[in-house]
């Protein structure tokens, strides 16, 4: 009896394990909080340097960022031969993008559209998490957004019953 007791434990414990796989998708797993990578949660500063006179020195920003902070996506742009200026989201639309920016909006834009589809989104994944127990690993991503993905050989089928141009579809695997 006890013998089998503890084939059943160790059983239940190795099942329970399989659980604890991680998988190598980390952005379809719908249960994470980060925010960013972990690589780039503690990045180094560059070395501080005394400049040439105290007073050109800017006001202290509590909270955002100083002159020793790394930039990488600046630090990039330049190393690409880029103007790290244009990375300015204050900026504006350069003047070789506003055909393009305004054909886009020609019918109208929403400032607060991220917001308001993050707000959706975490909503929508909270309805659809109220089960979400396994006993073996699955893709919660797929399970949970499979009701708004499109079969992409079905609608090529209706496109081309209807007569218009399509291109050719890769084979399917």
């Amino acid at each position: 009896m006890r013998l089998s007791l503890l084939v059943a434990i160790v059983g239940l414990g190795v099942c329970a394990s399989c659980g604890l796989v991680r998988s190598d998708k980390p952005l379809h797993d719908l249960r994470t909080n980060q925010r960013e990578p972990e690589e780039f949660g503690i990045v180094p500063n560059r070395p501080l340097l005394d400049p040439e006179s105290y007073g050109q020195l800017p006001p202290p920003t509590p909270g955002y960022a100083n002159r020793a902070d790394q930039n990488p996506k600046a630090d990039a742009v330049v190393a690409l031969g880029g103007n790290p200026a244009r990375l300015d989201p204050n900026a504006g639309v350069p003047g070789s993008d506003a055909a393009l920016v305004n054909r886009a909006t020609r019918y109208g834009r929403d400032p607060n559209v991220r917001a308001e589809l993050a707000t959706a989104d975490a909503e929508f994944r909270k309805r659809k998490n109220i089960f979400n127990w396994s006993l073996v690993p699955d893709n919660r991503y797929n399970r949970a957004y499979s009701g708004q993905s499109l079969d992409p050989n079905e609608w090529l089928r209706r496109y081309r019953a209807a007569g218009a141009r399509t291109p050719t579809a890769p084979p399917a695997n």
